[in-house]
């Protein structure tokens, strides 16, 4: 039998092994067939060698994770030890590496800290780098429209661009509202009060009434972009599956030489009526190989809400 040490001096052990030792337990349940002992600042394990290189990649994301954000969840933890991984070299193209580390995207109210949390939140942020169009496709849960926002705030913030523009298409989820009472704003903003909650997360609530009054940040239903150029702007097209093929051509259409765009959808989460078919999948299929557009696929591995959301997307099928 193999014996393996790591020192977590350099750590809060009661924030790695959670309250009533929850995480510690999720570890075990993952790895029976080896003896884990905690105490004070070592962790000594002991079984197959193959089992413990295993355990000593995942343990040290962790350890990392901790390190770095002084914070850990059980959703942070079965994120990283949910799925053995082999002990062959790891693939960096979908791989949680250094992904779930990563550097703040942008600085919140009271000091909130918005990151990228999973490999393919990172992958976004390194795309929109690199891309003017990024399609960011994925079940609900895995942060692709935070993710999206954090990145328009962080250009505002550095003057890269001028202003944001945050669209969803205002169609109903199943549901048939009737006739919504108040002004134009007032009858649209519940189709974008998601866009609303996550720049509350990013910026100071003065300051963001300030640049809504304005316009410096701009949110509003997918029809009011027709026959607009949007230049010197980011602009993030979310819930992009219920756009029909003449509405997701006239947004992407309506590009300026100095912008940056996010399209983000579900495909699993089509609302459109059944005759209509979502414009989102023939984009996907035929600007996949356009230099400067990207898509990323985030997955299961990648859902940053409560455990049991993974868990409910596996029972629908819309993750495997």
């Amino acid at each position: 039998m193999n014996e393996l040490k790591i020192s977590i001096e350099h750590i809060d052990p009661a924030v790695l092994w959670g309250p009533n030792n929850d995480h510690f337990e999720i570890i075990k349940k993952q790895y029976p067939k080896l003896k884990i002992v905690a105490r004070g600042s070592d962790v000594k394990v002991l079984g197959d060698e193959q089992e413990l290189n295993s355990f000593n990649d995942k343990f040290k994301q962790l350890v990392d994770h901790v390190d770095k954000f002084e914070s850990l969840n059980s959703n942070d933890v079965e994120r990283v030890f949910g799925a053995k991984q082999s002990t062959a070299p790891a693939n960096t193209e979908g791989g949680s590496d250094k992904s779930t580390t990563g550097e703040v995207i942008v600085f919140g109210p009271n000091g909130i800290m918005v990151k990228a949390r999973t490999a393919n939140q990172r992958r976004m942020v390194d795309s929109i780098a690199k891309n003017d169009i990024l399609f960011a496709i994925g079940p609900a849960g895995t942060g692709k429209t935070y993710t999206a926002v954090a990145l328009a705030v962080r250009a505002l913030k550095n003057k890269e661009i001028k202003r944001i523009i945050l669209t969803r298409p205002a169609v109903e989820a199943g549901e048939n509202l009737g006739f919504l009472p108040g002004d134009l704003k007032e009858k649209i903003d519940p189709y974008l009060r998601p866009l609303y909650d996550a720049l509350d997360d990013m910026i100071p609530a003065e300051k963001l009434k300030l640049y809504l009054e304005n316009r410096t940040i701009e949110i509003a239903p997918l029809a009011f972009m027709r026959g607009r150029t949007l230049d010197n702007c980011f602009v993030i097209l979310d819930e992009a599956q219920n756009a029909t093929d003449m509405q997701l051509k006239m947004f992407l259409t309506r590009m300026g030489p100095s912008a940056k765009f996010i399209v983000t959808g579900d495909v699993t989460q089509i609302d459109l009526p059944k005759k209509q078919q979502s414009g989102l999948f023939t984009a996907l299929r035929i600007l996949n190989d356009i230099k400067g557009i990207d898509l990323i696929y985030l997955t299961g591995e990648d859902v940053v809400r409560h455990k049991l959301v993974r868990r409910i997307l596996e029972a629908y099928g819309d993750i495997q």
